[in-house]
C-alpha cells in the first residue's frame, strides 16, 4: 500500500482545500435547501361545526367525502387553513381566500402558488379552504372569522404584528366582507388585498353566479344591502390594495371602482390599479402581460404601508 506524506506546505494547502470544501458544502446546503418550511395544516372546526348552522349542506349527505383534485375543491365539509411561514418574518401575515364563485375554491392557483413568493419577502401566507354556502350564506364568513382568530392566537409564536386578508374574485367578496363586517377586534384584518373582486350584490353590475350561489335566486333587499361590500365600509375598515383589469368580462371592473370610491369617501387609505387588458383570473398566468408589474406593486405596497 502506498502512503502519501504531506510537507508543511502540503498541510497548509490541505487545510485550505478542506476549508474551501466546507464552505462549498455549507453554501450548497443553504442555497439548495427549500426556500420555505413545510406548511402547517389546521382543521378549523376539529371538534364540531359552529352553531347554529341549520342544514348547512342542503344537497350533500354526511357520508360523502370532501371533493378536491389538489387544485380546487368543490365540496368542503372540513375547512382547513394551510400556513406557510417564512424563514425570517417581516411581521406580516396574509389570510388568503381563493375564488370560485362560491361554487368551488381554487386554492391551488389562487393560494398555495403564492406562498414561496410571499415567504421570500418575509410574509406568512395562510390559505383557507372554506366551506361553501349551499343555502346558508353565513357559512364562508364563519370560516374566515375562525381562521382569523386562530392566527391571532399564534401571532407571538409566528412573529407576526399584522394580519391582512387577501381574496380573488368571489374570494375577494369574502375578503371584503370580512374587512367590513367583524364582531370583535380579533376578527378584524389589518389590511386587505383584492384581486378582480366581486364587491356588490346589485344585479346591475354584480357577478350573478356568485350572488345566486351565496344568496339564492330571490334574495331580500336586506341581504342584497348587507352583502354589498361598498355599502358596509366604515371609518374602521382597513387599508386596501385593489387590482383588476378594465376588460374583465366576468366580474365588471365597476366592482373594484365602487369599492375604491367607498373607501375614499370614508377616509380609508386605498390603492386601485387597473390594467387595460387581461380579463379575469390572471393571478397564476405566467403569460399575463402585467404579471411582473402587479407583483412589484404589491411587494412595494406591503413594504411601505407596514
Amino acid at each position: 500500500m502506498k502512503r502519501a506524506y504531506l510537507s508543511n506546505n502540503d498541510c497548509s494547502s490541505s487545510i485550505t482545500v478542506k476549508v474551501n470544501v466546507i464552505v462549498f458544502l455549507l453554501c450548497f446546503i443553504i442555497f439548495s435547501a427549500p426556500s420555505m418550511a413545510a406548511p402547517l395544516l389546521f382543521h378549523l372546526w376539529s371538534e364540531e361545526l359552529p352553531a347554529p348552522t341549520p342544514s348547512p349542506f342542503l344537497s350533500w349527505t354526511d357520508d360523502q367525502p370532501d371533493q378536491t383534485d389538489g387544485v380546487h375543491s368543490w365540496r368542503v365539509t372540513d375547512p382547513t387553513l394551510t400556513i406557510y411561514l417564512p424563514k425570517q418574518s417581516c411581521g406580516q401575515a396574509i389570510l388568503c381566500c381563493p375564488g370560485g364563485g362560491y361554487w368551488d375554491v381554487w386554492h391551488g392557483t389562487e393560494g398555495h402558488n403564492l406562498a414561496e413568493w410571499l415567504n421570500e419577502q418575509g410574509v406568512a401566507l395562510a390559505v383557507l379552504t372554506y366551506r361553501l354556502p349551499a343555502g346558508v350564506k353565513e357559512i364562508p364568513l364563519e370560516d374566515v372569522h375562525r381562521a382569523m382568530r386562530l392566527m391571532r392566537e399564534h401571532q407571538r409564536e409566528w412573529q407576526i404584528q399584522e394580519i391582512g386578508i387577501m381574496g380573488f374574485s368571489a374570494g375577494g367578496h369574502l375578503a371584503a366582507t370580512a374587512a367590513t363586517r367583524w364582531s370583535c377586534p380579533e376578527e378584524r384584518p389589518d389590511f386587505q388585498i383584492l384581486f378582480y373582486p366581486v364587491i356588490t350584490m346589485d344585479e346591475s353590475f354584480t357577478h350573478m353566479g356568485s350572488r345566486i350561489n351565496l344568496l339564492g335566486d330571490h334574495p331580500s333587499q336586506h341581504d342584497i344591502l348587507l352583502y354589498s361590500c361598498e355599502k358596509q365600509v366604515t371609518k374602521q375598515t382597513p387599508r386596501a390594495f385593489i387590482v383588476a383589469s378594465s376588460d374583465d368580462g366576468l366580474v365588471p371592473v365597476q366592482n373594484s371602482i365602487c369599492y375604491y370610491r367607498a373607501l375614499l369617501d370614508h377616509g380609508i387609505s386605498a390603492t386601485l390599479i387597473l390594467y387595460p387588458e387581461g380579463g379575469h383570473g390572471w393571478c397564476s398566468h405566467l403569460h399575463f402581460r402585467y404579471r411582473q408589474q402587479w407583483m412589484d406593486e404589491l411587494e412595494h405596497w406591503l413594504r411601505t404601508t407596514r
